[in-house]
């Protein structure tokens, strides 16, 4: 099973896009998703961007990873 984490887009260059994910960056594949833009939130699987998601459901989503992390401990 995979777990798809909101990723942000932090630039673009061509058909890829440097994505932030809690401080840790990655350079991935963006030719699958047309019209990213800088500051768009996505969900990257396998280094390509498959999907763009609304901002406010992304920081939900990260808010409920990041509340989980600190009740595992």
């Amino acid at each position: 099973m995979c777990l798809g984490i909101p990723a942000l887009v932090v630039s673009l260059e061509g058909d890829h896009a440097v994505v932030d994910v809690a401080g840790a960056r990655r350079r991935v594949c963006s030719a699958l998703c047309d019209g990213l833009k800088n500051g768009d939130y996505v969900i990257v699987h396998a280094g390509f961007i498959i999907h763009r998601i609304d901002p406010e459901r992304a920081v939900e989503t990260l808010n409920t990873i990041r509340t989980i992390g600190r009740h595992s401990r």
